[in-house]
């Protein structure tokens, strides 16, 4: 049973809570995530991070605590590497392979990268059990996610996908769905993470990476901004996952309810809102919070605009809760760079709306499909007329 348990090492939330301190921007957040932060460090007596950190000014030195944390690593680090060494001399290959994760762990828990990474890739090399070592490798790319270092991240997802084609369980299968998600998400690849993500919905188990509050909520962004109509209703807003979830997240709960059901004023406040507790303070999604705000935006957009020939520049901004001026302003660029498809006519003041090459060709099929039925029920009828009369 001890190699089920996933250890949450190294801790995502402490490169979470320093993100947030990095970002000037985030000031309003900043005491909450220092005490977090340094109340994690503490937890985990990671000497090796903190130094790191209150080197760049992130956190304030506490010499004291440093010296103290450093004491305790070194000794903890003796008994383990002695454990090592008493398993190499008269134990076996099990008790070799414990060992060897114990100090991996150790390492990886207390913030010290490199020693960590070469720690538990030799752990990899002398660990025979399969599922332990997708365990392993599991743990990199953690590292990767925690150091933000995306070919280590990349190399463990590739690495744990072939060993669990090898024979990976039921369960290990599941969370490198997640970890796969996560990782598409941060480089932008908002479909393919979702749909990952959408899958693991009802078996998450990857407590280790992410809390099940912040999965919904990456799910839901993801799911919003992807999904058409009618996989919006079904696998969001009628989710049984997602409504348990929902009300400690109602923001998102009124962006994606909103947008269904066309109360675009209301969608674009819980945009606004979305952006700023949930976009920018994640180290994540903050990188594409201006591009996902942006999408959205073009998206609800073409939403109403496709359900009209033409509409009033007046009436649009009336529908989003927006000036006529910012309304003309946005949609002429989103116009002008072929996002959206209509034309202004600022004469009159109407934004009418145009099919494009794919809309057309999808109508055209339709007729040609419409006719060549009403020739066969005219052939039939004439036949039938014949034989009557």
């Amino acid at each position: 049973m001890a190699d089920d348990i996933v250890l949450p090492i190294p801790n995502l939330s402490v490169a979470q809570n320093v993100f947030i301190l990095s970002t000037p921007s985030l000031s309003r957040l900043h005491d909450e995530a220092r005490e977090k932060a340094i109340k994690a460090i503490k937890e985990d007596q990671m000497a090796p991070y903190y130094a790191a950190v209150t080197a760049k000014s992130i956190l304030p030195i506490d010499s004291a605590l440093l010296s103290s944390m450093q004491e305790s690593n070194e000794a903890t680090l003796k008994s383990l590497d002695e454990a090592l060494q008493s398993a190499e001399a008269t134990e076996g290959e099990s008790e070799i392979s414990d060992a060897l994760k114990a100090r991996a762990n150790f390492l990886t828990r207390v913030g010290e990268k490199d020693k960590a990474v070469d720690a538990q890739k030799l752990a990899l090399e002398k660990t025979p059990g399969l599922g332990s070592r997708i365990d392993i490798v599991l743990t990199l790319v953690r590292i990767g996610f925690f150091w933000n270092d995306e070919s280590l991240a990349v190399w463990g997802l590739n690495k744990a996908e072939k060993l669990i084609e090898e024979g990976g369980d039921w369960d290990r299968r599941n969370r490198l769905k997640v970890y796969q998600g996560l990782h598409l998400l941060s480089i932008r690849q908002f479909k393919r993470g979702g749909e990952l993500f959408l899958d693991a919905l009802s078996t998450f188990t990857a407590i280790e990476l992410l809390e099940y509050n912040d999965f919904v909520a990456l799910t839901v962004l993801a799911g919003t901004l992807t999904l058409n109509r009618v996989d919006l209703k079904k696998k969001l807003i009628t989710a049984p996952e997602i409504n348990q979830s929902l009300p400690e997240i109602p923001t998102l709960g009124d962006l994606v309810k909103n947008l269904y059901e066309c109360h675009y004023d209301k969608f674009f406040r819980a945009l606004a809102i979305v952006e700023q507790t949930m976009l920018l303070p994640s180290r994540v999604l903050s990188p594409h919070a201006r591009f996902y705000v942006r999408e959205m935006r073009i998206l609800a957009y073409a939403q109403l605009l496709e359900s009209y020939r033409s509409l009033t520049l007046e009436s649009l901004g009336q529908a989003f809760g927006v000036s006529v001026d910012f309304v003309d302003s946005e949609l002429s660029h989103f116009i002008s760079t072929g996002r959206l498809h209509a034309s202004i006519d600022k004469v009159h003041g109407v934004v009418e709306t145009t099919k494009t090459s794919e809309a057309w060709g999808k109508k055209t099929l339709q007729f040609e499909q419409v006719i060549r039925q009403g020739d066969v029920l005219l052939n039939e009828i004439q036949r039938l007329s014949k034989v009557l009369y």
